[in-house]
Protein backbone atom coordinates (compact mmCIF):
# COMPACT_ATOMS: atom_id res chain seq x y z
CA UNK A 1 0.00 0.00 0.00
CA UNK A 2 1.17 3.40 -0.89
CA UNK A 3 1.63 6.74 1.57
CA UNK A 4 -1.45 7.48 0.22
CA UNK A 5 -5.18 5.85 -0.52
CA UNK A 6 -6.44 7.61 -3.82
CA UNK A 7 -7.92 4.68 -5.34
CA UNK A 8 -8.53 1.15 -5.39
CA UNK A 9 -6.61 1.04 -8.06
CA UNK A 10 -3.45 1.04 -5.84
CA UNK A 11 -4.84 -2.11 -3.69
CA UNK A 12 -4.11 -5.69 -4.12
CA UNK A 13 -6.39 -8.59 -2.77
CA UNK A 14 -3.35 -8.68 0.13
CA UNK A 15 -3.66 -5.00 0.91
CA UNK A 16 -7.65 -5.25 0.93
CA UNK A 17 -7.49 -7.95 3.09
CA UNK A 18 -4.97 -6.56 5.64
CA UNK A 19 -7.25 -3.81 5.74
CA UNK A 20 -10.61 -5.63 6.36
CA UNK A 21 -8.42 -8.08 9.13
CA UNK A 22 -7.14 -4.44 11.19
CA UNK A 23 -10.44 -2.96 10.53
CA UNK A 24 -11.54 -5.92 12.65
CA UNK A 25 -9.44 -5.48 15.39
CA UNK A 26 -10.68 -1.80 15.49
CA UNK A 27 -14.15 -3.16 16.66
CA UNK A 28 -14.10 -2.64 20.47
CA UNK A 29 -13.50 0.60 20.19
CA UNK A 30 -15.32 2.07 17.08
CA UNK A 31 -18.27 -0.19 19.53
CA UNK A 32 -17.25 2.60 22.35
CA UNK A 33 -16.23 -0.10 24.76
CA UNK A 34 -12.58 0.30 24.81
CA UNK A 35 -10.33 3.34 24.05
CA UNK A 36 -6.82 3.78 22.84
CA UNK A 37 -4.52 7.14 22.61
CA UNK A 38 -2.26 5.88 19.99
CA UNK A 39 -2.96 8.67 17.83
CA UNK A 40 -2.31 11.04 20.40
CA UNK A 41 -1.10 14.79 19.00
CA UNK A 42 -1.58 14.13 15.73
CA UNK A 43 -3.72 15.94 13.78
CA UNK A 44 -6.05 15.62 10.77
CA UNK A 45 -6.36 18.09 7.79
CA UNK A 46 -10.32 17.57 6.86
CA UNK A 47 -10.93 19.40 3.48
CA UNK A 48 -14.09 18.65 1.95
CA UNK A 49 -14.64 21.25 -0.75
CA UNK A 50 -18.21 19.76 -1.55
CA UNK A 51 -21.27 18.53 0.53
CA UNK A 52 -20.54 15.71 3.20
CA UNK A 53 -22.18 14.63 6.54
CA UNK A 54 -21.40 10.69 7.04
CA UNK A 55 -17.85 10.80 5.18
CA UNK A 56 -16.29 13.89 6.97
CA UNK A 57 -17.70 12.56 10.33
CA UNK A 58 -17.07 9.49 10.34
CA UNK A 59 -13.44 10.10 9.00
CA UNK A 60 -13.42 12.72 12.14
CA UNK A 61 -14.65 10.32 14.81
CA UNK A 62 -12.62 7.36 13.55
CA UNK A 63 -9.25 9.67 14.07
CA UNK A 64 -10.56 11.15 17.64
CA UNK A 65 -11.01 7.19 18.50
CA UNK A 66 -7.60 6.73 18.17
CA UNK A 67 -6.87 9.42 20.15
CA UNK A 68 -6.03 12.38 17.72
CA UNK A 69 -7.86 15.97 16.32
CA UNK A 70 -9.29 17.25 13.66
CA UNK A 71 -9.17 20.30 11.92
CA UNK A 72 -12.09 21.29 9.20
CA UNK A 73 -12.86 23.21 6.18
CA UNK A 74 -15.85 22.47 4.34
CA UNK A 75 -16.79 24.17 1.12
CA UNK A 76 -15.05 26.64 -1.42
CA UNK A 77 -16.30 29.91 0.30
CA UNK A 78 -14.26 29.46 3.35
CA UNK A 79 -11.20 28.35 1.95
CA UNK A 80 -8.00 29.88 -0.07
CA UNK A 81 -9.24 28.18 -3.30
CA UNK A 82 -12.05 30.97 -3.68
CA UNK A 83 -8.83 33.34 -3.67
CA UNK A 84 -7.07 31.50 -6.79
CA UNK A 85 -5.04 29.58 -4.43
CA UNK A 86 -3.72 26.29 -5.98
CA UNK A 87 -3.90 22.59 -5.21
CA UNK A 88 -0.21 22.39 -5.01
CA UNK A 89 -0.12 25.33 -2.73
CA UNK A 90 -2.89 24.27 -0.28
CA UNK A 91 -1.55 20.97 -0.06
CA UNK A 92 2.39 22.24 1.06
CA UNK A 93 0.80 24.46 3.19
CA UNK A 94 -1.83 22.21 5.03
CA UNK A 95 1.18 19.56 4.63
CA UNK A 96 2.96 21.65 7.30
CA UNK A 97 0.07 21.87 10.01
CA UNK A 98 -1.17 18.28 9.96
CA UNK A 99 -0.03 14.96 9.60
CA UNK A 100 -2.50 13.20 7.71
CA UNK A 101 -4.97 14.98 5.38
CA UNK A 102 -9.12 14.19 3.80
CA UNK A 103 -9.89 15.37 0.80
CA UNK A 104 -13.33 16.05 -1.10
CA UNK A 105 -13.39 17.78 -4.27
CA UNK A 106 -15.87 18.19 -7.07
CA UNK A 107 -13.64 17.87 -9.76
CA UNK A 108 -12.09 13.99 -10.75
CA UNK A 109 -8.49 13.37 -10.44
CA UNK A 110 -8.19 16.70 -8.07
CA UNK A 111 -7.17 14.79 -4.39
CA UNK A 112 -4.60 13.06 -6.98
CA UNK A 113 -2.83 16.24 -7.90
CA UNK A 114 -3.00 17.34 -4.35
CA UNK A 115 -1.47 14.13 -3.19
CA UNK A 116 1.49 14.70 -5.60
CA UNK A 117 2.49 17.64 -3.74
CA UNK A 118 3.26 16.18 -0.58
CA UNK A 119 4.49 13.24 1.27
CA UNK A 120 2.00 13.64 3.87
CA UNK A 121 -1.06 10.75 3.74
CA UNK A 122 -3.76 12.25 1.76
CA UNK A 123 -6.68 9.88 1.37
CA UNK A 124 -9.44 10.75 -0.93
CA UNK A 125 -12.76 10.86 0.30
CA UNK A 126 -14.51 11.72 -3.00
CA UNK A 127 -13.27 13.17 -6.32
CA UNK A 128 -16.27 14.54 -8.40
CA UNK A 129 -17.43 10.97 -10.40
CA UNK A 130 -13.98 9.55 -9.92
CA UNK A 131 -13.35 7.14 -7.04
CA UNK A 132 -14.25 6.79 -3.38
CA UNK A 133 -11.66 4.30 -2.02
CA UNK A 134 -12.78 4.59 1.64
CA UNK A 135 -16.47 3.75 1.24
CA UNK A 136 -15.66 0.70 -1.02
CA UNK A 137 -13.84 -0.76 1.55
CA UNK A 138 -16.24 -0.04 4.88
CA UNK A 139 -18.41 -1.70 1.73
CA UNK A 140 -16.42 -4.80 1.54
CA UNK A 141 -16.09 -4.99 5.06
CA UNK A 142 -20.06 -4.99 5.55
CA UNK A 143 -20.87 -7.82 2.87
CA UNK A 144 -18.30 -9.47 3.93
CA UNK A 145 -19.72 -9.10 7.98
CA UNK A 146 -22.83 -9.94 6.88
CA UNK A 147 -22.21 -13.10 4.56
CA UNK A 148 -20.09 -14.70 7.86
CA UNK A 149 -23.50 -14.08 9.74
CA UNK A 150 -25.66 -15.70 7.23
CA UNK A 151 -23.28 -18.80 6.80
CA UNK A 152 -22.25 -17.18 2.38
CA UNK A 153 -19.27 -16.82 1.14
CA UNK A 154 -18.28 -14.73 -1.62
CA UNK A 155 -17.00 -17.14 -3.81
CA UNK A 156 -20.05 -17.52 -6.84
CA UNK A 157 -22.40 -14.79 -4.94
CA UNK A 158 -25.19 -12.57 -6.78
CA UNK A 159 -24.43 -8.62 -6.40
CA UNK A 160 -26.90 -6.20 -7.88
CA UNK A 161 -25.81 -3.10 -8.30
CA UNK A 162 -28.85 -0.35 -9.39
CA UNK A 163 -29.19 3.44 -9.43
CA UNK A 164 -26.92 5.95 -10.92
CA UNK A 165 -24.02 3.33 -11.78
CA UNK A 166 -22.60 6.45 -13.97
CA UNK A 167 -21.50 9.19 -11.86
CA UNK A 168 -21.58 7.28 -8.49
CA UNK A 169 -18.62 7.37 -7.47
CA UNK A 170 -19.08 5.17 -4.88
CA UNK A 171 -20.34 1.81 -7.10
CA UNK A 172 -17.41 2.58 -9.24
CA UNK A 173 -14.37 2.17 -6.35
CA UNK A 174 -17.04 -1.12 -4.90
CA UNK A 175 -17.09 -2.86 -8.37
CA UNK A 176 -13.33 -2.90 -8.22
CA UNK A 177 -12.56 -4.09 -5.17
CA UNK A 178 -15.28 -6.93 -5.83
CA UNK A 179 -13.03 -8.04 -8.99
CA UNK A 180 -9.92 -9.07 -6.71
CA UNK A 181 -11.95 -11.87 -5.79
CA UNK A 182 -13.24 -15.22 -6.81
CA UNK A 183 -15.46 -14.84 -9.41
CA UNK A 184 -18.98 -13.73 -8.90
CA UNK A 185 -22.50 -12.80 -10.88
CA UNK A 186 -22.38 -8.72 -11.00
CA UNK A 187 -26.01 -7.86 -12.15
CA UNK A 188 -26.00 -3.83 -13.09
CA UNK A 189 -29.46 -2.22 -13.16
CA UNK A 190 -29.46 1.91 -14.59
CA UNK A 191 -32.02 4.14 -16.37
CA UNK A 192 -30.93 5.32 -19.03
CA UNK A 193 -28.28 7.27 -19.59
CA UNK A 194 -26.73 6.30 -16.31
CA UNK A 195 -25.43 2.63 -16.93
CA UNK A 196 -21.89 1.57 -15.30
CA UNK A 197 -18.90 2.67 -17.46
CA UNK A 198 -17.37 0.67 -20.30
CA UNK A 199 -14.32 0.52 -19.02
CA UNK A 200 -15.45 -0.51 -15.20
CA UNK A 201 -17.80 -3.49 -16.76
CA UNK A 202 -14.81 -4.62 -19.24
CA UNK A 203 -12.13 -4.49 -16.27
CA UNK A 204 -14.59 -6.78 -14.34
CA UNK A 205 -15.34 -8.96 -17.06
CA UNK A 206 -11.63 -9.78 -17.84
CA UNK A 207 -11.12 -10.66 -14.38
CA UNK A 208 -13.27 -13.98 -14.85
CA UNK A 209 -16.30 -12.65 -13.08
CA UNK A 210 -20.44 -12.94 -14.82
CA UNK A 211 -21.74 -9.44 -15.65
CA UNK A 212 -25.25 -8.55 -16.80
CA UNK A 213 -27.03 -5.77 -17.75
CA UNK A 214 -30.74 -5.19 -17.43
CA UNK A 215 -33.08 -2.03 -17.73
CA UNK A 216 -35.17 -3.03 -14.80
CA UNK A 217 -36.04 -4.42 -11.69
CA UNK A 218 -38.77 -5.92 -12.68
CA UNK A 219 -37.08 -9.57 -12.98
CA UNK A 220 -36.92 -12.67 -10.67
CA UNK A 221 -33.87 -11.91 -8.22
CA UNK A 222 -34.13 -14.83 -5.70
CA UNK A 223 -30.60 -15.97 -5.54
CA UNK A 224 -29.48 -12.23 -4.99
CA UNK A 225 -27.28 -12.19 -2.56
CA UNK A 226 -26.31 -8.11 -2.20
CA UNK A 227 -28.81 -5.00 -3.39
CA UNK A 228 -26.29 -2.37 -3.52
CA UNK A 229 -28.54 1.19 -4.86
CA UNK A 230 -27.49 4.32 -5.21
CA UNK A 231 -28.72 8.08 -5.21
CA UNK A 232 -29.24 9.55 -8.48
CA UNK A 233 -26.73 12.04 -8.84
CA UNK A 234 -28.56 14.95 -10.49
CA UNK A 235 -25.75 17.53 -9.15
CA UNK A 236 -23.33 16.14 -11.93
CA UNK A 237 -26.00 16.32 -14.29
CA UNK A 238 -25.19 18.56 -17.47
CA UNK A 239 -28.21 21.10 -18.32
CA UNK A 240 -29.57 18.82 -21.03
CA UNK A 241 -29.61 15.88 -19.04
CA UNK A 242 -31.48 17.60 -15.94
CA UNK A 243 -34.22 18.93 -18.12
CA UNK A 244 -37.24 16.47 -17.59
CA UNK A 245 -35.64 13.98 -15.59
CA UNK A 246 -37.63 11.75 -13.12
CA UNK A 247 -36.48 8.19 -11.84
CA UNK A 248 -39.85 6.14 -11.80
CA UNK A 249 -40.28 3.64 -9.72
CA UNK A 250 -39.31 1.09 -11.90
CA UNK A 251 -35.88 1.66 -10.52
CA UNK A 252 -37.01 1.55 -6.57
CA UNK A 253 -35.57 -0.88 -3.51
CA UNK A 254 -38.78 -0.86 -1.42
CA UNK A 255 -40.23 -3.73 0.56
CA UNK A 256 -42.41 -5.13 -2.25
CA UNK A 257 -39.57 -5.39 -4.17
CA UNK A 258 -37.62 -7.64 -1.69
CA UNK A 259 -40.65 -9.48 -0.65
CA UNK A 260 -41.72 -10.61 -3.84
CA UNK A 261 -37.85 -10.83 -6.49
CA UNK A 262 -35.47 -11.56 -3.43
CA UNK A 263 -35.15 -14.08 -0.81
CA UNK A 264 -34.64 -13.43 3.71
CA UNK A 265 -31.58 -13.73 3.58
CA UNK A 266 -30.69 -10.53 0.67
CA UNK A 267 -29.18 -7.45 2.20
CA UNK A 268 -30.08 -3.91 0.95
CA UNK A 269 -27.15 -1.47 1.17
CA UNK A 270 -26.64 2.05 -0.31
CA UNK A 271 -24.18 4.51 0.74
CA UNK A 272 -26.46 7.41 1.93
CA UNK A 273 -27.56 9.81 1.79
CA UNK A 274 -30.82 8.37 0.25
CA UNK A 275 -33.64 10.79 -0.79
CA UNK A 276 -36.14 10.34 1.52
CA UNK A 277 -38.80 12.58 -0.26
CA UNK A 278 -41.83 10.41 -1.76
CA UNK A 279 -41.37 11.63 -5.56
CA UNK A 280 -37.48 10.55 -5.23
CA UNK A 281 -38.00 6.91 -5.89
CA UNK A 282 -34.79 5.84 -3.96
CA UNK A 283 -34.23 3.29 -1.64
CA UNK A 284 -37.53 3.24 0.27
CA UNK A 285 -37.92 4.27 4.05
CA UNK A 286 -40.60 1.03 4.31
CA UNK A 287 -37.70 -0.98 4.65
CA UNK A 288 -36.85 1.16 8.18
CA UNK A 289 -36.60 -2.33 11.07
CA UNK A 290 -35.90 -4.33 8.39
CA UNK A 291 -33.59 -6.51 9.47
CA UNK A 292 -32.33 -7.23 5.34
CA UNK A 293 -31.81 -3.21 5.42
CA UNK A 294 -27.94 -2.98 6.30
CA UNK A 295 -27.54 0.31 5.73
CA UNK A 296 -27.00 1.55 9.09
CA UNK A 297 -24.72 -1.45 9.94
CA UNK A 298 -23.12 -0.62 7.10
CA UNK A 299 -22.69 3.74 8.16
CA UNK A 300 -21.53 2.22 11.98
CA UNK A 301 -18.75 0.17 9.89
CA UNK A 302 -17.26 3.33 8.80
CA UNK A 303 -15.70 4.17 11.32
CA UNK A 304 -13.41 0.39 12.15
CA UNK A 305 -12.77 0.70 8.50
CA UNK A 306 -11.38 4.45 8.52
CA UNK A 307 -9.35 4.15 12.25
CA UNK A 308 -7.95 1.18 10.21
CA UNK A 309 -6.92 3.12 7.25
CA UNK A 310 -5.45 5.95 9.39
CA UNK A 311 -3.34 3.07 11.53
CA UNK A 312 -1.82 1.46 8.63
CA UNK A 313 -1.02 4.89 6.75
CA UNK A 314 0.35 6.23 9.86
CA UNK A 315 2.03 3.03 10.53
CA UNK A 316 0.55 1.93 14.01
CA UNK A 317 -1.60 -0.68 13.62
CA UNK A 318 0.91 -2.93 15.39
CA UNK A 319 0.65 -0.79 18.77
CA UNK A 320 -3.30 -1.05 19.12
CA UNK A 321 -3.36 -3.81 21.55
CA UNK A 322 -1.10 -2.18 23.81
CA UNK A 323 -2.73 1.03 23.92
CA UNK A 324 -6.18 -0.18 25.30
CA UNK A 325 -8.57 0.79 28.01
CA UNK A 326 -12.35 0.07 28.96
CA UNK A 327 -14.70 3.26 28.47
CA UNK A 328 -15.82 5.20 31.45
CA UNK A 329 -19.00 6.38 30.06
CA UNK A 330 -22.35 5.29 29.18
CA UNK A 331 -22.71 3.56 25.85
CA UNK A 332 -26.18 2.04 24.68
CA UNK A 333 -26.47 -1.53 23.85
CA UNK A 334 -28.26 -0.63 20.35
CA UNK A 335 -28.02 2.94 18.77
CA UNK A 336 -30.78 2.97 16.62
CA UNK A 337 -34.43 1.88 17.99
CA UNK A 338 -34.90 0.12 14.60
CA UNK A 339 -31.50 -1.77 15.23
CA UNK A 340 -31.57 -5.66 14.30
CA UNK A 341 -30.61 -7.64 17.50
CA UNK A 342 -28.19 -9.17 16.08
Amino acid sequence: MSSHLLSVDSLSRDHVDHLLRVAARMEPIAQRRQVTRVLEGAVLGNLFFEASTRTRVSFNAAFCRLGGSVCDTTGFTFSSMAKGESLYDTSRVMSGYCDAIVMRHPEQGSVAEFAAATHVPVINGGDGPGEHPSQALLDLYTIDKEFTRLGKSLAGAHVLLTGDLRYGRTVHSLIKLLSLYAPMRLTLVAPPGLEMPSHLIDLVASRGHRVEQRDSLASDFSDLDVVYTTRIQKERFTAEMSEGFSLSRDFTVDRAFLDARCSDTTIVMHPLPRDSRPDANDLDVDLNGDPRLAIFRQTDNGIPVRMAIFATLLQVEELIEKDLRPVRWFVPGRVGVDDAPF
